[in-house]
């Protein structure tokens, strides 16, 4: 008798399991993965080639940037990724500009982003796994498009390491 309760349990545990795992299946199949992206004329072509990319990889996009090449403003098309980012409208964000810093200052000032100036992959890494950075600021005048693309790649697969870094970014926000 004791032998056909311990099975049961077993085997109850074992299909519990097994519907666990059959729902969180369903839950990341079904789930979409949204970035919002940003740029100004010095980041349009890099913005095309990353919105491809992302595109293949069936990731939503939200297009902040502007399409075209005539000068304008980086503070109009960052805050709005910020935004988005910040009201989990968007998971993540990419911001790119001529060197990166305009766009990575201005992101920075909403509070709960951590925008990442980023110039080659193990930047990126340590960014996502060290700051949970949520938005990766991309120096278009200063890297290639395909560092750009890898850049990118390594920033969305990435996870933040937490432990000793989880209590560190909380000290980031003025409060």
């Amino acid at each position: 008798m004791l032998l056909i309760r311990s099975n049961l349990w077993q085997i109850t545990g074992i299909c519990i399991f097994v519907v666990i795992h059959c729902i969180l299946f369903t839950i990341k199949s079904t789930y979409k993965m949204k970035i919002a992206i940003g740029n100004d004329h010095a980041g349009t072509e890099y913005k095309l080639a990353i919105i491809g990319l992302l595109k293949s990889m069936h990731i939503e996009v939200i297009n902040h940037g502007t399409d075209g090449t005539d000068s304008v403003d980086y503070a109009d098309f960052v805050h709005p990724v910020a935004k988005d980012v910040e009201e989990k409208k968007a998971d993540m964000g990419i911001i790119i500009c001529g060197s990166g810093n305009g766009v990575s200052m201005t992101a920075n000032k909403h509070q709960k982003i951590r925008a990442a100036l980023c110039w080659n992959t193990e930047i990126v890494m340590l960014a996502r796994e060290h700051n949970d950075a949520n938005i990766l600021s991309l120096p278009a005048r200063f890297i290639s498009l395909p560092q750009a693309l890898d850049m990118v790649k390594t920033f969305l697969n990435t996870q933040f390491s937490g432990g000793r870094h989880e209590r560190r970014i909380e000290k980031i926000p003025c409060h």
